[in-house]
């Protein structure tokens, strides 16, 4: 392993691992990331808020936070990995920055930039290197959030509601709990909560619960070799044919041949 795994950088031309699905499909991973768009255009759903993308967006996602994006061959950028760097300052939760100040997107273009030079010219003194420059992306980023929140205030209630939600599931997805669980736990009523969702993402509460357990069921299909009945069990499903018929609905293959195909 690397002495320089901690902090990855990977291009957008990587994310899918020639698999779109791991792309749009919703996760999470266990290391927060921040994305940087540098050409095209697209919608990106973060804590159950879907907005558009384009050009010279950074996006800032958090460690266990349940979010998918559109991304075609036309989408450039860098995702930065900031996996096993706890003392780097982030923010605790998730943001979208349309950076339209030259110098500024300048700024983070050229931190990535020396990253990549530091992570692979294995020059002396890298690791001490690539653990300033994260931190000086850190500050970057935080000195934007704050620009952004001077700007545009709190967020509304219906986002707050919907970020409440997305958090609920990514922490409880592998349950039986159901939306009118979930809804009881934040408070209003399930139908309250999928109006909600419909408008701050364009899907209902029912098909975020949906798509976090398929995606995860995907996951462990194509990089374990765990029984499907296992699967199905561990992601809350009453049954192996329950789950079953969960999964072609989505994925349009049954479990069994999904797997065959990865």
């Amino acid at each position: 392993m690397s002495l320089f795994s901690e902090l990855r950088l990977v291009p957008f031309s990587r994310l899918t691992n020639g698999s779109r699905w791991r792309v749009e499909a919703m996760r999470s991973y266990s290391a927060p990331q921040l994305l940087w768009i540098t050409k095209g255009q697209g919608r990106i759903t973060v804590g159950g808020v879907t907005r558009g993308y384009g050009a010279h967006n950074a996006v800032f996602i958090p460690a266990h936070t349940m979010h998918g994006f559109e991304m075609t061959s036309q989408v450039y950028g860098t995702g930065i990995v900031f996996a096993g760097l706890p003392d780097i300052e982030l923010p605790e939760g998730p943001h979208h920055l349309r950076i339209r100040d030259g110098g500024v997107q300048a700024e983070l273009t050229f931190l990535v930039e020396s990253l990549q030079r530091e992570l692979e010219g294995k020059r002396p003194e890298a690791r001490r290197a690539i653990r300033h420059l994260a931190g000086l992306v850190s500050v970057w980023l935080d000195r934007q959030i704050a620009l952004d929140e001077a700007g545009t205030g709190r967020p509304d209630p219906a986002r707050r509601l919907a970020s409440g939600f997305a958090a609920l599931v990514e922490k409880d997805f592998r349950s039986a709990r159901s939306v009118s669980d979930y809804a009881a736990a934040l408070g209003v009523t399930p139908t309250h909560l999928t109006r909600v969702c419909n408008r701050t993402c364009g899907r209902s509460a029912s098909e975020l619960l949906a798509e976090r357990k398929i995606s995860e069921a995907r996951r462990l299909l194509a990089d374990t070799r765990a029984p499907i009945k296992e699967i199905a069990s561990a992601l809350g499903y009453a049954s192996p044919a329950y789950f079953t018929r969960a999964f072609q609905a989505r994925a349009g293959a049954s479990p069994s041949r999904f797997r065959k195909g990865h």
